[in-house]
């Protein structure tokens, strides 16, 4: 049904529309556009929508203010953007764990992300960083798995939440390894990394506001969840060279109230992309090593979700979770 539903969002748009004066869309923007994130200051989503917020801004002319709304696994600030008025002013930058995951973790959901809200744009894609308190003995990731396995009481893992891909992507991992580990839960990627770097904690799946924390050294850096190596850290292996197959890369995106017209999620389409194709964006873009931009086209994109709602429709039975 919610696939259905995603692929009829264009035809939606589009009806929309023509119920709109051709000069309210022509004129767009004129006013300040607010872009929603789910996450506190400092991770991943905060840094790419402050960076698109910017060029935005400076394109139109127009303020764009970011709002941060963390709570719920995104789900407080999806449910403000699915709920705002479908003219372009409300916009949401997306982990793809709010769209694609969340409706099959929490039992209720007062939206549909993928009915409620139209995809704009892919931003940036991003894998994780298995990182751990350099206090723990531990300096590779057969080291940290065979010490997880043999600790009494369990190793503390800080995550953004469960449901997030942080969660998603250490359960995977305990479930190749064989280990367990306590699940401590925040609201987002930012304070899951302070509670590591200070020792409350002892691992986590970094992101991008991990960076200074690699360097400073208050965090060990130990392996890299996606496909291929960082190209920041070249030298730190993959999961999947230790454990084959094994692979975590998000994506980020942005997104608009369903109904929104066709035309405005055209012209932000078509800025998004066009800032993502600047040579000098990938630097800005990849802060910790990790992030880097992502263009898909409108099919590619809703191809995407589709296959990643199916994915983790299957993997959230497999490993029985659930939120009431």
């Amino acid at each position: 049904m919610r696939t259905f539903q995603f692929c009829a969002l264009a035809l939606a748009a589009c009806l929309t529309a023509s119920a709109v004066p051709a000069t309210a869309q022509d004129s767009y923007p004129n006013r300040p556009i607010r872009i929603l994130v789910p996450i506190p200051l400092g991770g991943a989503p905060d840094i790419v929508a402050r960076l698109v917020g910017q060029y935005l801004s400076q394109s139109f002319g127009q303020p764009v203010v970011i709002e941060n709304r963390s709570g719920a696994n995104g789900n407080l600030a999806g449910e403000v953007a699915a709920k705002a008025p479908a003219d372009g002013y409300t916009l949401l930058l997306a982990a793809d764990s709010g769209i694609v995951i969340n409706p099959h973790v929490y039992a209720k959901m007062t939206f549909d992300p993928l009915k409620d809200l139209v995809p704009i744009s892919t931003v940036a894609t991003n894998q994780f960083i298995l990182a751990v308190n350099p206090k723990l003995p531990v300096k590779t990731l057969p080291e940290f798995i065979d010490y997880a396995k043999k600790a009494n009481p369990p190793l503390s893992f800080a995550n953004g939440g469960v449901g997030s891909q942080h969660f998603f992507a250490m359960e995977q991992l305990k479930q190749r390894a064989g280990f367990s580990l306590l699940n401590v839960t925040f609201r987002g990627g930012s304070p899951a990394m302070q509670s590591t770097v200070s020792g409350d904690t002892q691992v986590l799946f970094a992101g991008g506001e991990s960076a200074g924390q690699f360097e400073a050294g208050t965090l060990r850096p130990l392996a890299a969840s996606g496909k291929q190596r960082s190209k920041r850290y070249p030298d730190l292996p993959t999961i999947g060279e230790t454990y084959p197959g094994y692979s975590v890369d998000i994506w980020l995106g942005l997104f608009a109230p369903a109904g929104t017209p066709a035309p405005i999620v055209e012209k932000l389409r078509k800025e998004v992309q066009s800032l993502l194709e600047r040579p000098d964006i990938a630097a800005k873009v990849n802060v910790s090593g990790s992030l880097a931009p992502l263009i898909l086209s409108p099919e590619e994109f809703a191809a995407r979700i589709r296959g990643d709602n199916e994915k983790f429709s299957k993997l959230v039975k497999e490993l029985n979770i659930k939120i009431e």
